[in-house]
This record gives structure tokens, sequence and C-alpha cells, in this order.
């Protein structure tokens, strides 16, 4: 059934609107999923904060030209699916790695994070990058840990002085209760 012109504009400009607000985004072949498991897909990632489209290649090429992004070749061959991830990106590509790895019928292609696309291989490291609430932790740790430590050697001398003061004044102060 052909797509009017009409249509497939506005198809293309919800594309681009969705690509603008996406973090990243994930091409699959869907190729001989059930409905049921696209359904439970969806499910899984739209309580991550991602989505899952089915999309025509030539509209969603012409939506990367329109977004300034290159074309890479070879990605956009067979039927293709685009799992858009609308909060944070490892989550959600972790799910889509999980639900290809329970089903052989979702075959990851690859990834777009900004303008640059991945491979599987890459799609995969971005599965094993920790949240953004885990990276923020990980860097005021960084931060913090050479400061505690800086503070601590500056506070040593001090420290070990009124240590001496405090021995010194346990000894003195029974020796002149003997003497009185």
């Amino acid at each position: 059934m052909a797509i009017s012109r009409e249509k497939k504009e506005t198809m293309t400009s919800d594309y681009v609107a969705k690509l603008a607000e996406s973090q990243a985004l994930i091409l699959a072949d869907y190729r001989g999923l059930t409905v049921a498991a696209t359904t439970e897909l969806r499910q899984r990632l739209r309580a991550l904060g991602g989505s899952f489209h089915v999309v025509k290649n030539t509209l969603f090429r012409r939506t990367l030209e329109e977004a300034g992004v290159p074309v890479p070749e070879g990605r956009f061959t067979g039927p293709t699916a685009l799992s858009f991830c609308l909060g944070e990106v490892p989550p959600v590509v972790k799910a889509l790695m999980d639900f290809a790895n329970e089903n052989d019928a979702l075959i990851v292609k690859g990834a777009l994070w900004g303008s640059t696309f991945l491979d599987l291989e890459g799609t995969k490291a971005l599965a094993t990058l920790p949240t953004r609430d885990v990276l923020l932790a990980q860097l005021l740790g960084a931060v913090q840990g050479p400061m505690t430590s800086l503070v601590s050697v500056l506070n040593a001398p001090l420290r070990e002085l009124v240590q001496v003061l405090a021995a010194r004044g346990e000894q003195a102060g029974p020796a002149e209760e003997a003497a009185a």
C-alpha cells in the first residue's frame, strides 16, 4: 500500500522530533518477531524511557539527512526497527540487548549516539556503561578523595602537636601533685 506524500512528510517530521529529543538510537532487524514479543519489548523499553518503532528505511534516511546526520552505508537494509532512548541510554540498550539474547528473531544492528554510528560491539559497550547517577557519584568520589587526603595531611602536624601536649600534660599532672 502506497503512502501519500503528506503522510510521508508527517512521518519524517515526527522522526526528526523524536531524534532531537532522543539521547541515542538503536537499530535492529525485527524480522520474524511476533506481535506478542514486540508488545513485550515495547513495554520493557517504555518502563525505562525508551520506545520501539518499525520504520521505512527510505523515510528514515531522509530524516537523518534533514537532521544533518551522515547516513552510514549498509545500515538500512532489510526490515529496520528503531529504539529511541528518551531517558538514560545504558538501561534501554541493556534491555534491548537482553531481549535480543532471549529472542533470536531480534538482531541489533548498531546504534546512533550523537552523530556517531556504533557497530554491534560499540552498542554492547553502551549497555555496560553505568547510569548517569552512578557516573556522577564516581566523579564526586574521584574529586573528593584527593581533597580529603590533602585536608588530612594538612591537619596531621596540628593533630600531632595536640597529642604531644596532651601526653605531656598527663605526665606533668601527677608529678606536680606529688611535689605538693
